[in-house]
């Protein structure tokens, strides 16, 4: 099977019913996206296919249509994606191990609505649970980041 993941094309042999996660990690060495639940529950697991947020520990790649962009393909080390420069900002993260799938979602968020208010941040990123309970953190990084990508 063929597969596009941040801009590259890889090809693997695996069960079609495999969960891109385990693809994503187990075949391709790619970290990013953390087994968390693996029932779409905590959004640790979170990337994009076609900049849309998904959680990958329930897309089988048998079923996969379209690019996959992890954590690691949003922006660079030179030139990072504004929510990833807020997360910083805001120190964001305690123990980290939710903060890619939190960042795959608030910039999916930020894509369709570009200036949320609290109840939209609370409503898009309800799916991604943080155990250090770093949650008015993530909404001030959101507003920062809206506002960054608002500046140009």
């Amino acid at each position: 099977m063929k597969l596009t993941v941040n801009d590259t094309e890889h090809e693997v042999d695996v069960d079609p019913a495999m969960p891109l996660l385990w693809v994503l990690r187990d075949e391709l060495g790619i970290t990013g996206p953390k087994y968390g639940c693996g029932i779409a529950q905590c959004g640790a697991c979170t990337v994009h296919i076609d900049g849309q947020a998904v959680r990958s520990c329930q897309v089988a790649i048998g079923d996969l249509v379209g690019d996959v962009t992890t954590i690691e393909g949003l922006g660079t080390p030179d030139l990072r994606h504004a929510v990833q420069e807020a997360w910083i900002e805001g120190q964001v993260a305690q123990c980290g191990y939710c903060q890619s799938g939190q960042i795959m979602q608030a910039a999916s968020l930020l894509e369709t609505n570009p200036a949320p208010t609290d109840d939209d941040i609370d409503r898009a990123m309800s799916g991604n649970l943080c155990r250090c309970g770093t949650y008015p953190r993530i909404r001030a990084a959101i507003h920062s980041a809206a506002a960054k990508l608002q500046e140009g």
